[in-house]
C-alpha cells in the first residue's frame, strides 16, 4: 500500500517520528498519542510503521494486570508471538497480548502499517526490549 492511499485509512494520524524508542526498531516509526498517561487508566497511541518496519522482540512485564491490546487501523502488518508463525494483520483485526508474552509487531514489506496501541493498565509494568527480528527472520515472511 502507498502512503497516500494509507493516510485515507490512517485517521489517527502519523504524528511524530518515533525517536525516544527508534534504537528498538529496525526502520522508521512514528507515534501519536491519542490521551495522556494517567495512572490507572489505558494509554492509547497510534504506531506508525514504515514499509519493512518492525520493533524488536519485546515481552510486556507486571506484577498484576499489564500486557497490550493491538487495533489495526491502517495498511497491512505482521504480529509474531515467539515459537509460532507470523500473523498477517488488516485493518479492523485486534491482538491482545498477555503478559510475559516474546512477541513482536511491524509493517508488511511492501505497505504502510499502523496500530492502535492500548498499554492495559497494571500494577509495576514495564516493557521488556530484546534482540532484533532480524532480516534472515522478516525475509521469510510472505
Amino acid at each position: 500500500m502507498d502512503y497516500k492511499d494509507f493516510e485515507k485509512q490512517n485517521i489517527f494520524g502519523k504524528g511524530q517520528e518515533n525517536t525516544a524508542y527508534a534504537k528498538y526498531f529496525i526502520g522508521t516509526s512514528y507515534l501519536n498519542p491519542i490521551n495522556s498517561p494517567s495512572a490507572g487508566k489505558p494509554f492509547f497511541a497510534n504506531v506508525t510503521f514504515e514499509p519493512g518496519c518492525r520493533n524488536n522482540w519485546h515481552v510486556h512485564r507486571a506484577d498484576k494486570g499489564g500486557g497490550q491490546i493491538l487495533l489495526c487501523v491502517a495498511g497491512e502488518g505482521w504480529y509474531q508471538e515467539w515459537g509460532k508463525e507470523a500473523r498477517a494483520l488488516k485493518p479492523g483485526d485486534c491482538v491482545e497480548i498477555p503478559v510475559g508474552v516474546k512477541h513482536w509487531h511491524g509493517a508488511k514489506k511492501d505497505s504502510w502499517f499502523a496500530h492502535i496501541a492500548v498499554e492495559v493498565p497494571g500494577k509495576n509494568t514495564s516493557n521488556e526490549w530484546l534482540e532484533a527480528v532480524s532480516d534472515e527472520q522478516y525475509d521469510k515472511l510472505p
